[in-house]
């Protein structure tokens, strides 16, 4: 049963992005931890890293970041802490352990009961830091040995490392006054989203206040936040790549177009290369003003021969239509009623400072309000024609940060930004 739109937006609560541009208020990071020190080279693949952070200049670049979004205004909340607060009762804490534990059946090799010890002598920030970090093999205790530890014994984790944590955008992504959930792409990355599942559920901010749930993590249908752009209150923007597929956003428009409580009239499902260079949509395109969008710079070629799929209702308000077209420029003017959109290429569209800017993340910007952006230093090339395009830019280090392979926007979630003009 298809629920019909209302008139009006609840604007409550402790949830509202309506726009990629709004005065950011509130965000959701997650500081590098013990797990980025689990990172060795025989796994790094596995986990998607190309190279081992160093733990403490990470931290330091990090602390940085959030010190950066504190002196422009925002509150700073994170992740890990959430978490723990989520879990402080008995009961909550057990369902907890027992869904990561029921997660990680090829690495535990049946032993929870040891594991469930071990974790039992852990506080609860203890248990978040640990289940973050991972849980080495040598830490615990056992009471028997399987046949499979006797033939293989060389994988060093009972839990994997979750290394690609401090990438809150992904697991999540904050949707008018909802979320969605998300079930990743990669295995190393599915279990990521357990944690902010059970802060909308238990955490005392977030707990009472009717927070929709656009896609649980529980949805049949890969889709990651790095591919969610929330372009206006009427229009989303969602990467068709590597990690996120088109049935999962089909059944994100149906669930936003028909909601009762929602304002969103339009879903652009924009086709990405399904590369990892092309990770998610926010690695090649993102908004940074009213009318003006990063861009890299091999997508910039192509944007008038591109795939975009526009999902808005039909006629009789009682399913979807869809409208295919392929100049990325001219649907977006159409789709936000902007007379003259303006895209900035990364590293000036050059081809060898664009290629080396693009894999350090030289379009992932935050905005943080309209024409104003944190980027990483690095990226100088593409940081100087912003500034000549009129954008203000507050640049920080990332020297191990980008080590994962992502910027500002990939290491923030906002939770809460002003609505725009």
């Amino acid at each position: 049963m298809i629920e019909q739109r209302g008139n009006e937006f609840m604007s409550h609560g402790p949830i509202q992005v309506n726009s990629e541009i709004g005065t950011l208020k509130t965000v959701l990071l997650k500081r590098p931890g013990k797990e980025l020190e689990n990172l060795i080279p025989d796994h790094l693949s596995g986990l998607l890293f190309d190279d081992i952070p160093y733990l403490k200049v990470a931290q330091e670049e990090h602390d940085h970041f959030a010190q950066t979004l504190r002196d422009e205004g925002v509150e700073v909340l994170y992740l890990e802490q959430l978490a723990a607060e989520a879990i402080v009762e008995p009961n909550v804490r057990a369902q907890f352990i027992e869904e990561v534990l029921t997660e990680c059946p090829e690495t535990i090799l049946g032993h929870e009961q040891e594991i469930k010890a071990y974790f039992a002598t852990l506080t609860n920030e203890e248990l978040i830091e640990k289940i973050m970090s991972g849980v080495r093999k040598e830490e615990i205790k056992l009471k028997s040995i399987h046949l499979v530890e006797y033939i293989d014994d060389l994988y060093p984790f009972y839990l994997d490392p979750m290394p690609n944590l401090y990438f809150t955008r992904d697991p999540q992504a904050s949707i008018g006054h909802g979320m969605t959930v998300n079930r990743m792409y990669f295995g190393a990355r599915r279990r990521e989203s357990i944690f902010m599942s059970y802060i909308l559920k238990y955490h005392p901010r977030f707990k009472d206040e009717d927070i929709p749930v656009w896609l649980d993590r529980q949805t049949p249908f890969n889709i990651e936040g790095g591919d969610e752009l929330v372009l206006s209150k009427e229009v989303l923007a969602i990467g068709i790549s590597e990690r996120t597929s088109a049935q999962a956003i089909e059944r994100l428009a149906r669930q936003v177009l028909f909601n009762a409580d929602a304002t969103f009239t339009k879903v652009l499902a924009i086709e990405i290369p399904n590369s990892r260079t092309f990770m998610h949509l926010d690695t090649v395109f993102t908004m940074i003003d009213y009318d003006k969008f990063t861009m890299h710079a091999a997508i910039f070629k192509k944007e008038q021969n591109m795939n975009i799929f526009t999902i808005e209702q039909n006629t009789q308000g009682d399913d979807i239509q869809i409208t295919r077209s392929s100049d990325l420029k001219a649907t977006l003017e159409q789709a936000l009623g902007i007379e003259e959109i303006e895209f900035i290429p990364t590293g000036n569209g050059d081809i060898i400072d664009g290629a080396r800017e693009q894999w350090n993340d030289g379009s992932n910007t935050l905005c943080i309000r309209p024409g104003v952006v944190i980027t990483y230093n690095r990226n100088y090339v593409s940081n100087q024609l912003l500034r000549e395009k009129g954008i203000k830019v507050i640049e920080i280090r990332g020297s191990e940060l980008v080590r994962g392979r992502g910027g500002p926007r990939c290491m923030s979630q906002p939770l809460y930004r002003e609505e725009i003009d």
